[in-house]
């Protein structure tokens, strides 16, 4: 029996998708959360223990308070993936491929920009004025001490025992920065942050040729139709008294 000389190569796995990048907002998750624990628990309160109309206006209530509040807290996020960047508001969901987006702009709230003009904020990603001051002031301090121990340590070598200050002894005076001597770069607010990941990934990706494609908007009818219809109960409810 003869044996073939070459061997076809064993056939190699799929390289797996990378995973989108997912960007929420913590405190809207936790004032989402609170949120919800308090209008189920008077709620189902009032469903439990009203009488008349009482119980019927407390279902009415849920079902449009409820969807409202998970639109605005627990739903949005941005997912940053290879070829596009899909933002998910309380009410709609916008798919942009990085080839369309112009720009990623930060002032008093976190928008994309497409080539068409158009215009989508981004609510899991929202601008923290305090946040930013915070961060300000934090570099500041963080250069005051930088300048501080750079004078000491010029100090230190224009002395009378100059082999002391630039030798074994003058490695003692990085104690007194507040950073270490690899992290260097400016203090950020973390949503300014993740628009400067943002930023990277659109720079990165924005011509290639799996990034191109048309901006897509969705509505979010799952959260659209229990408020319309819990707006509509309400209504009736007050309307016949």
């Amino acid at each position: 029996m003869t044996t073939p000389d070459h061997q076809s190569p064993a056939p190699q796995p799929p390289v797996p998708a990378a995973k989108d990048r997912i960007y929420r907002s913590p405190a809207g998750l936790v004032g989402g959360v609170l949120l919800l624990a308090i209008i189920l628990w008077l709620g189902i309160d009032a469903l439990v223990k009203g009488h008349g109309r009482t119980p019927w206006l407390a279902l009415a209530g849920l079902i449009l308070v409820v969807p409202l509040v998970i639109a605005f807290t627990l739903r949005p996020a941005v997912f940053s993936g290879d070829d596009r960047l899909r933002v998910r508001n309380p009410f709609r969901v916008i798919t942009l491929p990085w080839g369309e987006i112009v720009s990623l702009r930060s002032a008093y709230s976190n928008e994309v920009v497409t080539k068409s003009g158009a215009k989508y904020q981004m609510w899991a990603v929202p601008v923290s004025l305090r946040a930013r001051k915070r961060a300000a002031q934090r570099e500041a301090r963080a250069a005051a001490a930088a300048r501080a121990a750079a004078a000491g340590r010029g100090g230190r070598r224009s002395g009378g025992f100059g082999g002391f200050g630039g030798g074994g002894f003058g490695g003692f005076g990085g104690f007194g920065g507040a950073r270490d001597a690899g992290d260097t770069g400016p203090v950020r607010a973390e949503t300014d942050k993740v628009m400067d990941d943002l930023r990277e990934t659109l720079a990165r990706r924005e011509h290639e040729k799996s990034a191109q494609g048309e901006v897509t908007v969705r509505w979010a009818y799952e959260v659209v139709a229990p408020v319309v219809a819990g707006a509509v109960l309400v209504a009736i409810l007050l309307a016949i008294g």
